[in-house]
């Protein structure tokens, strides 16, 4: 199980060929109280950097990209009536959908942890 960052404040948390993707919690932090998500469908496929969900908060609306090529498997579907979970727990039940990956490769430009921690100490 390694987790894996993109610079847009998604995390991959990635076991085998699957992974599981939410937004960090520095995301969650700048979105505000999170009032409604809107998820991507099982079975869709999408290239990395591609729109996959959409988050709304009370400050914003903003889109949530994937940071690997795959099918969706499976999605959080506690967030449909509980939207706060992404506010609560961004790195556990606050997971929007987990994905099949389907290029190993795309992992490798990606952030580690102390990579993310220092791109966002860049940002403040």
């Amino acid at each position: 199980m390694t987790i894996y960052y993109s610079e847009d404040h998604e995390w991959i948390n990635v076991e085998g060929n699957s992974g599981t993707v939410g937004i960090t919690d520095y995301a969650q932090n700048a979105l505000g109280d999170i009032v409604f998500v809107e998820l991507p469908e099982v079975g869709d496929d999408f290239a990395k950097g591609d729109e996959v969900a959409v988050v709304e908060s009370v400050k914003a609306a903003s889109e949530i990209y994937s940071p690997v090529s795959g099918e969706i498997t499976a999605i959080n579907e506690e967030l449909e009536d509980n939207a706060a979970l992404v506010n609560t727990s961004p790195d556990g039940d606050g997971w929007f959908f987990k994905i099949a990956i389907s290029d190993d490769s795309e992992l490798e430009g990606l952030l580690d942890e102390a990579g993310y921690k220092n791109f966002i100490t860049g940002l403040e």
